[in-house]
């Protein structure tokens, strides 16, 4: 039986992430709250709770999820390979909105589904996310709606469209912030270097060149010189572009879905 538990107070939000692990552990989904949208969750190393997942949203194999991760230090345990620039964006953006594709650990018994090889890591920054991802480990997560269907931006949207597919549903109140738009994370590619942008989000590309200077943009672009050494003195204020100017979302070249990376050429994992 579906049931919805009021996280925002805290005898229901104990009861409701426990129910929820016990829902996991079953193979079943549940739907949490994330620092972007609601999503919903499987056990990432059941095949079976991830093809519920797919199935729920109605989805294919094509369109795998990402994995969210409670810790940074579980991220060399699931991946391989990975460059220092990824590890400072890590650093730098965990927990928040920033999904990270790196090539999986070859030894680690999981299907996500058409991965070639990849895993997309995230660590949200969310009291309640974190809350179960404590207990149950990395959850296999997409954005709680049906597949060409705006996100869940409550645990009421997406039981609207979800259904009975979910087992529980931790209701934490709007997400994002309310009166704000629904943003999805930013995905970099971290399986080569240069690092790349496949889809922006809530993560601009001038906050990644803060801390990686060497980013590639959606489009395979660097940094130009005035960029790399900020603006040339005799440029009047005015003529410089704003560094935080909000991007519209864009399906990665690399792998994402238009709402998330698995709708790209290449397809490594997918995020939302």
């Amino acid at each position: 039986m579906t049931t919805t538990y009021n996280c925002t107070a805290d005898d229901e939000r104990t009861e409701g992430i426990a129910h929820a692990r016990r829902a996991i552990l079953e193979k079943k989904c549940v739907v949490l709250p994330t620092d972007t949208v609601y999503g919903i969750a499987a056990d990432a190393f059941s095949p079976q709770a991830v093809t519920m997942l797919l199935v729920s949203k109605g989805r294919g194999r094509n369109m795998p999820p990402p994995v969210l991760i409670p810790r940074l230090n579980a991220l060399d345990g699931l991946a391989t390979d990975v460059y220092p620039d990824a590890r400072d964006l890590a650093e730098a953006f965990w927990p928040g909105g920033l999904t990270l594709i790196f090539h999986a650990q070859p030894s680690l018994d999981w299907d996500l589904g058409e991965t070639k090889g990849t895993v997309a890591l995230r660590i949200p920054d969310d009291e309640v996310a974190i809350d179960l991802l404590t207990v149950t480990g990395p959850l296999a997560v997409s954005s709680a709606n049906r597949t060409g269907q705006a996100p869940a931006q409550t645990a009421f949207e997406a039981r609207s469209q979800l259904a009975e597919s979910v087992e529980v549903y931790l209701e934490g109140g709007f997400r994002p912030v309310e009166g704000t738009d629904a943003r999805p994370s930013t995905i970099v590619d971290a399986t080569s270097l240069p690092l790349r942008v496949v889809r922006e989000g809530a993560i601009s590309l001038e906050r990644l060149r803060e801390v990686v200077p060497g980013v590639l943009d959606i489009n395979g672009n660097a940094a130009d010189e005035a960029e790399l050494t900020g603006a040339p003195e005799d440029v009047a204020p005015q003529d410089v572009a704003p560094q935080d100017a909000a991007s519209e979302d864009a399906a990665p070249a690399s792998g994402a879905d238009a709402p998330l990376q698995s709708d790209a050429g290449e397809k490594p994992a997918s995020a939302e």
